[in-house]
Order: structure tokens, then C-alpha cells, then sequence
């Protein structure tokens, strides 16, 4: 029985060699996105799915190239949640390490712990969502 060869770089006219540079290159990138764990592990898989006719003389094949990159990190952030005065629910971030802390904004002006400004001459009661001005 006579052997065969086949070069990877010749099956489909090339179209196979160059769709795994597509996704190696997709795999590059994506090592290489600070937005990813470093370590995380990546893969290209090459899939050859090959159905025989009934003689079993000719298989229609199908390949397909893909990868699996590390998902990008997660965004650290808080929410700190409330009744408004109508008793809804509500929810805010939080960009300050506790929810009762001033902080100044950008342009000088005093917000609380969500980022909303605080009305100079007014104290903060500590409620979020609520008339929290007196």
C-alpha cells in the first residue's frame, strides 16, 4: 500500500496554514494584553473532521482553526445600596473606601462617598439614596 504525505502547508491552497497564523496571532496579542491574567494559559486547536462516503474511497473533511485566550480581568469596584425616600431600592458606586467618607472632587468641591456633591454649609447624615443633607 502506497503512502501518503501530506504538507500541512499545502492542504486547502494554504487556507489551513494561514487561518492557525491567524489565530496564533490573535494568541500573541492576546499574551500580550495587560488586560489579561499573564499566566493564564492559552491554546490553538486544529479540528480535522473527516466523513467517508459509503466506499470509503473519498472523505468529506472539514478543519477548523480556533483558540482559546484568557478572558480579560475583571474591574474591581464597589456598590453601596440603599432605600431612596420613596422606599425604592437604589444603588451607587462607591469611590471612596467607606460609604460615609468626604472626599474632594476634581474642582475642589466636597462629595460624599458615590461622588455626589455636598451642598457647602450642609452636614452629611449618612444615608445614601436619602435626603442625607440637613
Amino acid at each position: 500500500m502506497p503512502s501518503m504525505y501530506l504538507d500541512i502547508n499545502d492542504l486547502a491552497g494554504g487556507a489551513l496554514s494561514e487561518k492557525i497564523n491567524i489565530e496564533l496571532q490573535k494568541l500573541a496579542a492576546n499574551v500580550l494584553d495587560a488586560n489579561t491574567e499573564a499566566e493564564a494559559k492559552r491554546s490553538v486547536t486544529i479540528k480535522i473532521a473527516v466523513k467517508p462516503d459509503e466506499k470509503r474511497e473519498i472523505g468529506k473533511t472539514e478543519v477548523s482553526v480556533t483558540s482559546s485566550l484568557a478572558p480579560s480581568k475583571g474591574i474591581p469596584m464597589s456598590f453601596v445600596f440603599d432605600y431612596d425616600n420613596d422606599g425604592n431600592a437604589v444603588i451607587g458606586e462607591l469611590i471612596t473606601k467607606d460609604r460615609h467618607q468626604l472626599a474632594f472632587n476634581n474642582q475642589g468641591g466636597v462629595m460624599d462617598g458615590t461622588g455626589a456633591p455636598v451642598p457647602q454649609g450642609n452636614v452629611v447624615n449618612g444615608s445614601f439614596g436619602q435626603s442625607v443633607y440637613k
